[in-house]
């Protein structure tokens, strides 16, 4: 018997995953930084990940979302991931969560 998730659980378990992806120059995930701008998941649970870099020359710009569609790829339920990089809006520390902020001394 399998299990089945609705969209939203699947949602919850693929914001987890987020939270173990890190940016090597920063000591915090990418959730946390704010780069993630919002995850899509359909009935068929296809799955579209909008994100962001710090900065559009990131060192880690060609490796980031490949390694980001991966680990979400890697859940059982997720039948496809896809990682769209937008600039717009440009992040900002301002998206950076209460946690992050405290983690890197800003608060």
């Amino acid at each position: 018997m399998s299990e089945t998730l609705d969209t939203t659980e699947l949602g919850e378990k693929i914001v987890n995953v987020l939270k173990t992806i890190y940016d090597p120059e920063i000591p915090v995930d990418i959730y946390e930084l704010g780069l993630i701008y919002d995850v899509f998941v359909n009935e068929d649970y296809d799955v579209k990940i909008l994100m962001t870099l710090t900065t559009p020359n990131c060192p880690v710009a060609e490796t980031l979302p490949l390694e980001v569609e991966e680990k979400v790829k890697s859940l059982n339920a997720v039948k496809s991931a896809e990682v769209e990089i937008t600039f717009d809006p440009p992040w900002t520390q301002e998206l950076m969560s209460e946690e992050a902020k405290l983690e890197l001394g800003m608060l």
